[in-house]
């Protein structure tokens, strides 16, 4: 996957959100991992779940919060590109909130659980996409 300089590459998981930055070219990307935001998932209903458990809703209200937070950053055209890895199942949630200012600055998804790797681990995967 070729990677625009300043892609940014979130890195979502049921408790994580962790954000890297494309510091290099397209060609020879070198990520740089940024400050990640403080997200308030309190106020975020993730709908109901099968099993109702109060750690599932958590993780649930966790991710609607790093993508709306996501949403208000490529609205406010302080994100151009964005790649997003998540495990499939957070991706599905993921994408029932994409704004579709996001969709358009979407470069890829990567449907794997990455949430406590370091950025080669991180670009590895993206080379391998």
């Amino acid at each position: 996957m070729l990677l625009p300089h300043g892609t940014v590459i979130a890195v979502i998981d049921a408790h994580t959100f962790n954000l890297f930055r494309n510091a290099g070219t397209e060609a020879e990307p070198e990520l740089v991992e940024t400050e990640s935001p403080k997200l308030d998932s309190h106020n975020h209903s993730g709908g109901t779940h099968h099993d109702g458990s109060t750690a599932v809703k958590t993780e649930e209200a966790h991710t609607i919060a790093a993508i709306k937070w996501l949403n208000t950053e490529v609205l406010g055209h302080n994100i151009e590109h964005l790649v997003l890895i998540a495990g499939p199942r957070t991706i599905g949630e993921l994408r029932k909130h994409y704004h579709k200012a996001l969709e358009t600055a979407l470069v890829g998804e990567v449907h794997k659980d990455l949430g406590k790797s370091k950025a080669q681990d991180i670009l590895a995967a993206l080379k391998a996409k």
